[in-house]
This record gives C-alpha cells, structure tokens and sequence, in this order.
C-alpha cells in the first residue's frame, strides 16, 4: 500500500517498561511502507536504539513530515508543544489506557497504522496557549501549553488573591488556591476535575476555572480564545505558574501573568470512523448504550 509520507519520526515513552520492542514493531511496520524512520534525540538515547538516525526537535521538524508518538497523554503534550511550530502532524500511539489525546490502540496497530500511513485518516488541529510572566513590566519566563496554564498557592501557604483582567479590562479578584486557563483540550484534565466544563475541540474558546475559590460564586467562566487575560499576583506566598509541565515558582506580588492564544496549531492524524464522543464515552466512563 502506498503511503502518503516520506519521512517518519517516532517518539517514545522511554521510561516505560518494555517499550524498545514496541518502539522496534513501529519502525520496522513504517520502513516496509517506504518510509524513511528516525528517533527522536532522548528515545534513540534511552532505549539504545542506534540502528536509525536520531533527531533532536529541529532536526524532526526540518526533515520529518509525520511524528508517531508512543505512550501516554503525557508524552504528546510535550512533543506536540515542540513540533507545532514546524506544522507537523502526529499520530498518538496508546500503549495503556486509550489516551484523550492517543487514540491508536496497540493491539490494533497494524490495521490501523497501515491505513493512516496510507493517507486514510481524519485531520484535526488544536489551539494552543502561550504567554509569560511580567515582573516590573519585564518578562521573566515565557511558556507554552497545550493543555493549561495553572497559576495556584504554594505547597504549604494559604489561598492566593488573584486579580483577573481579560482585555485590558477588569473582571474579578479571586481568593482560591488558584486559577486555570485551559483550552478545549485542557478542559478535560486539571479543569474538569475543578469543576470546568467540557469544550469540544473545535469550540474557540478558554475556560477560566477558579480552584477552591473562597467565595462559591466565583464560578467557571468560558471566553472567547481571542482575548488576551492577565493574573495578578496580589496576595499569598509561594504562588507557582505552570505551562504544561513548564514551571516558574515563587511568583511575587506584582507579578503578572500574560495569557494569548499562541499562532501555532498542533495537528493531530486520527483513524478513519474517530468520534470525540466515543472517547469522552471511554474516558470519562458514561454509559455505553447507543449504536
């Protein structure tokens, strides 16, 4: 069967048990299709798999017109944040539990792989966010998140004061352990499990979602994701922010953190026949019923 690609990247959760054969299985599966196969820098490294180039994220994004990533949600999140900027397309392979964002089932891998290698798949990009940390009108930190951006109390402290602004307008003083701004993928991780609501992928939106909030009607809110918000520091010690897994701790009063939508887009490759709602169904364990 012919395929759609000419130059693979495959990327691996190299901390997991018995990953190498699997991460072997792909490779061999990909290069039989005639597709040309390289390793991501720390998987090559890793796994001691030195039978193919190893790339570090430039080299991928120069050279590779697909990423196939393997392992959990986790492990997208942070690749996808890396490769978006290069416009390359992914395709998350689960080897546990079926991922939110890693739908490729293992024990389905040669059927499925097969025909999305061969260009019969469905495309769906999602927005990402991006900002940094102001302090004395100086940026100090800058980061970019997929999933959220998570500005909460130290470890050991009190509620933080946060004081919100969307669009240069005032809107809120919040006394919570913190604040999230997720995106529609992020809705469904720290979010959801705060009270958030679910948005669909293709809504174009932010959801704010206070954490503990001191005062029960501050409430989740959903934005528009053309706003730019800003979270001040006003009150608490030890307050954290968090792109992702990106982290800047110790945030002062004054500090203020700065929230857009970033200009680059992560696309994901899903199989033929995907549906939201079926993994929502899976995921979050609703009833199964229906066709």
């Amino acid at each position: 069967m012919q395929s759609s690609f000419r130059h693979a990247a495959l990327i691996g959760k190299y901390q997991a048990r018995g990953i190498r054969p699997v991460l072997e299985e792909i490779a061999q599966f990909v290069m039989r299709r005639g597709i040309d196969v390289s390793l991501e820098a720390q998987t090559a490294l890793n796994t001691g798999m030195s039978d193919y180039p190893a790339l570090d994220v430039a080299g991928m994004g120069r050279e590779c017109d697909l990423a196939i990533v393997v392992g959990g949600d986790g492990t997208m999140l942070h690749i996808a944040r890396e490769l978006a900027r290069f416009n390359v397309p992914l395709i998350g392979i689960n080897q546990g539990r079926l991922g939110f964002i890693t739908d490729v089932e293992i024990d389905r891998l040669c059927t499925t792989l097969g025909d999305m290698l061969a260009g019969d798949h469905e495309e769906e990009h999602r927005t990402m966010l991006e900002g940094s940390v102001l302090r004395d009108g100086r940026s100090i930190f800058e980061g970019i998140a997929l999933n959220d951006v998570v500005v909460s109390r130290g470890a050991t402290a009190s509620m933080v004061e946060l004081k919100v602004e969307i669009e240069g307008s005032f809107v809120a003083n919040h006394r919570a352990d913190g604040l999230i701004i997720a995106s529609p993928t992020g809705s469904t991780a720290y979010a959801l499990a705060s009270g958030g609501p679910i948005l669909h992928p293709a809504v174009k939106g932010w959801v704010l979602v206070p954490i503990a909030p001191h005062t029960l009607s501050n409430r989740p809110i959903v934005l528009p994701d053309v706003c730019a918000i800003t979270i001040e520091i006003v009150a608490g010690r030890d307050a954290s922010v968090n792109f992702d897994m990106q982290s800047l701790a110790s945030l002062l009063h004054g500090d203020r953190v700065c929230v857009r939508r970033s200009a680059h887009q992560v696309r994901f490759l899903h199989p033929r026949g995907w549906s939201y709602y079926a993994t929502l169904r899976k995921k979050l364990h609703w009833n199964e019923g229906g066709a």
